[in-house]
């Protein structure tokens, strides 16, 4: 069901300047379609059309005409990418199951829910090409992609790489990403962009440093 190109989204800052983001998984590449709360403002997926754009950009890269998507379909992903953002905001602060571990709010049982009922439906179906490549699936729907989604989501958030999961270290970027490296020390969304930025920052400021 994956393409051949690197996984990750091209996104855009507020300045416009372009970076790679790879958050590490399907289910994260959603999140940057908008969201909850202060997220609304970034919302992107309007029409059933947006996100059949984004399901060609995200790590499934599966062509126009693979998955058929109604408005239903359109509001049922926007809600479960809601209840992902909070899920994943709720795990990268350390919340596993109350607020005494963390001063970040606690999982709501409402989201994991939400997360279920997903889940529950059939999934997108991988299919193999007769050189035993991988083939696009066959013609969905929007509940099929949402459960999709909503299967990486647990497989994540149960998995070994639950515990990597982090927001961006930039004091100005809230991108949640999954660290799947093996030395697991991933700091930034993106080194083009916050990776660089602090490090710009950081030369500055040991240039601006009297000598002694």
């Amino acid at each position: 069901m994956m393409d051949e190109r690197s996984p990750g989204l091209v996104l855009h800052s507020p300045g416009g300047t372009r970076f790679h983001f790879d958050p590490g998984t399907l289910c994260l590449e959603l999140l940057p379609t908008g969201g909850p709360g202060p997220y609304a403002r970034y919302e992107i997926l309007h029409r059933p059309s947006d996100l059949l754009e984004w399901l060609g950009q995200s790590r499934l890269g599966l062509p126009p005409g693979t998955v058929r998507i109604s408005d239903d379909q359109l509001a049922a992903v926007r809600t479960l990418r809601d209840a992902l953002w909070r899920l994943t905001a709720a795990r990268a602060s350390g919340d596993r199951t109350n607020a005494d571990r963390t001063n970040a709010d606690p999982a709501d049982p409402a989201d994991h829910a939400v997360l279920n009922r997903a889940a529950a439906r059939p999934p997108l179906a991988p299919q193999i090409a007769p050189d035993g490549t991988a083939a696009p699936p066959l013609p969905g729907d929007g509940d099929q992609l949402a459960s999709t989604i909503a299967r990486d989501a647990i497989a994540l958030f149960t998995g070994p790489h639950a515990d990597r999961i982090r927001e961006c270290g930039a004091d100005d970027c809230q991108l949640l990403f999954v660290d799947t490296s093996r030395p697991g020390r991933r700091r930034w969304c993106s080194m083009e962009r916050c990776g660089n930025r602090h490090k710009v920052r950081a030369l500055r400021a040991r240039r601006e440093q009297p000598e002694e």
